[in-house]
């Protein structure tokens, strides 16, 4: 295959590894990529497809978090709550879909990068519940 392929895996607790997904296309558990690495993972799809150099894919820090944004009961647009979302957590970046939310739909997913794990989760999900 040419470009992308993602591999979902899952840990059992029996320290098992088993593989959930193969996706030959940029994917949800790659989403991370696009601020927490040089080179994102749809980028590196559109260079390998168009049969272009392949980017740098080094990390921006020592970790990057990925929070999905689900649709839930509230009222108003995603986009209403962007403003205060962004304001409370400067340091998070938001993607959303454009989808019209509804509960447990993905409309968009939070991205965090930074040299401290236990801040860079904490913004990222305190940045989603803003949306839930």
């Amino acid at each position: 295959m040419t470009g992308m392929l993602a591999v979902e895996l899952f840990e059992t607790d029996d320290e098992r590894i088993l593989v959930n997904e193969l996706a030959m296309r940029p994917h949800n558990s790659g989403h991370w990529s696009q601020d927490g690495a040089v080179t994102g993972q749809f980028e590196q799809h559109l260079r390998a497809v168009a049969d272009l150099p392949l980017g740098d894919v080094s990390p921006l820090a020592d970790w990057s978090v990925m929070v999905n944004i689900l649709g839930g009961p509230q009222e108003g647009s995603i986009d209403s709550r962007l403003p205060v979302a962004m304001a409370e957590h400067p340091a998070a970046k938001i993607h959303t879909y454009g989808k019209a939310p509804r509960p447990g739909r993905k409309v968009g997913h939070v991205n965090v990068v930074g040299d401290d794990l236990d801040d860079a989760v904490y913004q990222a999900r305190a940045t989603a519940a803003f949306f839930a």
